[in-house]
């Protein structure tokens, strides 16, 4: 009766040591696990999706085009720890800007921390530097309590970049290389050039720029663009008659 009794707890046992590992697999399979980084994972399966080929094009960021696609921007938004995203695409490339969340675990490599300063929430402030509770909502994200970024495309989970990059080639299959980041100004920016897009302006007059931008962060460019507000705000001054000479 003993060894009846002990055999049907042992049997319990395996089934939920069973179930519990089909659990833990499934998880780390899934998109709210970036984090595991064990043998065998899923995610992982297949060649690198995303940043330099092994051709290493040193033309590859002279993009001739680049449109924001809707589509991409909120399919990859859709998957987990992306708060949000913003999707360009090129004749040659898709670039990929995250603005990460809290909807899952490992977004980062190990040892790297965000660029938001997020201690104003405890105090009952936006802004812990100047005391401010407001935020002028211009950006996507900025430097205190808002969606969190990254300094470096580096500092991101290899697993979240292959999960970026396999989304963006399914839909997109033509393009040669996905690059992703989630540094603050270049968010900010491809945000800049999306709101272009969404009033229907061409993109064309900011190629250059673009491509500067993109060489800067993916390809060790040492020259960061001026930034399309700054260029609004000088339009914006000229049309209503004001200088746009920098006063002291």
């Amino acid at each position: 009766m003993n060894k009846r009794v002990a055999g049907l707890l042992i049997s319990c046992l395996l089934i939920s040591m069973t179930a519990a590992c089909g659990y833990e697999k499934q998880i780390q399979s899934s998109d709210h696990d970036y984090g595991s980084r064990k043998a065998g994972d899923a995610k992982m399966l297949g060649g690198k999706m995303y940043g330099t080929s092994s051709a290493n094009n040193p033309y590859q960021h002279d993009n001739t085009f680049f449109e924001y696609s809707n589509t991409l921007s909120n399919e990859v938004s859709k998957l987990g720890g992306v708060g949000s995203s913003i999707v360009m695409l090129t004749d040659k490339n898709a670039y990929v800007g995250l603005a990460l969340d809290w909807t899952a675990v490992g977004t980062k490599s190990a040892g790297h921390t965000d660029e938001q300063n997020r201690s104003g929430s405890s105090e009952g402030v936006y802004n812990h530097d100047t005391g401010s509770q407001r935020w002028d909502n211009r950006q996507l994200v900025s430097p205190y309590n808002s969606l969190f970024t990254v300094n470096d495309h580096s500092m991101l989970s290899d697993e979240l970049k292959q999960t970026v990059a396999v989304k963006v080639r399914e839909l997109a299959p033509a393009v040669q290389e996905v690059h992703i980041s989630a540094n603050m100004d270049f968010v900010n920016e491809l945000n800049e050039y999306a709101k272009q897009a969404w009033m229907n302006h061409s993109l064309t007059p900011w190629l250059q720029d673009f491509n500067t931008l993109v060489k800067y962060q993916f390809a060790g460019g040492d020259i960061m663009p001026q930034q399309i507000k700054d260029y609004e705000n000088m339009r914006a001054k000229h049309r209503s008659g004001q200088s746009i000479i920098p006063t002291n």
